[in-house]
């Protein structure tokens, strides 16, 4: 999967499926923002580990809000430009509560793996 790459170090890691839905959703949890403002906030979050490709991003936005969980507007960027602000909607809070309780479960499972044996 080819949505986000990290910078060097570390290196280069594949991310499982549905995780930028997940980021996404989170960052927008946080408060609504535009497209270039999301990858910002994830890759500044991230210690600059995780970079969120435009090419991946917005066709993530668009399904999201094709799926009801997130909203879009036009508004004004910082910068004074047009920009569409996406914002978080109830279904998409449900979704999140949901993804993130699974992620937990599987990178609890991951790291009791990598764990074992080691002293």
């Amino acid at each position: 999967m080819n949505f986000l790459s990290a910078r060097r170090p570390p290196p280069k890691t594949d991310v499982l499926q549905g995780t930028l839905d997940m980021l996404v959703l989170k960052t927008l949890q946080l408060e609504p923002m535009h497209g270039w403002g999301i990858a910002q906030r994830i890759l500044q979050i991230s210690g600059e580990v995780l970079r969120v490709e435009q090419g991946s991003l917005y066709p993530a936005l668009h399904r999201l809000e094709m799926q009801g969980f997130i909203t879009a507007e036009w508004g004004i960027s910082e910068n004074n430009r047009r920009a569409r602000y996406y914002r978080l909607r109830p279904a998409g809070r449900k979704r999140l509560a949901a993804e993130s309780e699974g992620w937990e479960r599987v990178s609890g499972a991951i790291a009791r793996v990598m764990a074992a044996g080691n002293p």
